[in-house]
């Protein structure tokens, strides 16, 4: 039984996240469906779940097959039944205890705010559009407070019996010509939400309605309700994984 590595790359919306569910459109039951239709039934394991609306430029799955692979061949098949959402970017042979999910070292998520009165059509599906002036100097300040080894259950929404202890090691604002204000951040893992939740105290920070200090605050507070919500999910977009 051979072992594979899939390089993805999809446009979130109009899917219900990557995860297969009934009765909804997912990114996982795309390709599932696609893989059956050229190999048979086979079972994928994806290195991070998005939610419902979240994009990857860089996601990775993994899956085991009997089935003899034409590498190219299969990746170009798959590219034609799932375009334009979704695009196969590499498929090739990996080592048997390969896999996407637990063989993972880190991930790096993108979250991008289009800081300016006017929308922008062409951003629209992956940049939030905020048109409150931002301070980027307070935003970067205040996420600082968050690198390291830290309890994040005020910025997650925790699923029972699971940690929200993470290692955070990179946050990182910085400001586009264009009015798009990017914020890069890189960890071990991520739990529910932790990005979305970290971007709406940022923009509450931004606007002046919080001081810097209150970043550290909330995550001093282990409580999810000292937060500030999330922030809309098509502005997330899943960009590394390390291996």
């Amino acid at each position: 039984m051979g072992n594979y590595r899939l390089d993805l790359a999809y446009l979130g919306t109009g899917f219900h996240g990557y995860a297969s569910q009934p009765n909804v459109r997912t990114v996982q039951g795309e390709l599932e469906a696609a893989l059956e239709r050229v190999i048979g039934p086979v079972d994928t394991v994806v290195a991070g779940r998005t939610d419902k609306g979240v994009h990857a430029t860089a996601q990775v799955v993994s899956f085991h097959t009997e089935h003899a692979i034409d590498c190219p061949r299969l990746a170009r098949s798959l590219n034609t039944q799932l375009a334009p959402a979704v695009a196969v970017l590499a498929l090739a042979a990996a080592p048997d205890d390969f896999h996407a999910r637990f063989s993972a070292t880190g991930r790096a998520y993108r979250y991008r705010v289009l800081n300016r009165e006017a929308p922008d059509p062409f951003l629209a599906a992956t940049t939030y559009h905020y048109r409150t002036p931002l301070e980027l100097g307070a935003m970067q300040e205040a996420g600082q407070a968050l690198v390291g080894t830290h309890d994040f259950v005020s910025f997650c929404r925790a699923a029972p019996g699971r940690s929200t202890m993470r290692e955070l090691r990179a946050v990182q604002w910085d400001e586009h010509p264009n009015g798009v204000k990017e914020l890069y951040v890189a960890a071990s893992s991520f739990c529910h939400q932790m990005v979305r939740s970290i971007v709406a105290v940022s923009l509450d920070i931004g606007r002046g309605k919080l001081a810097a200090g209150a970043m550290a605050e909330i995550l001093a507070a282990r409580d999810r309700e000292t937060g500030c919500g999330a922030a809309p999910p098509h502005g997330l977009t899943l960009v590394a994984v390390e291996y």
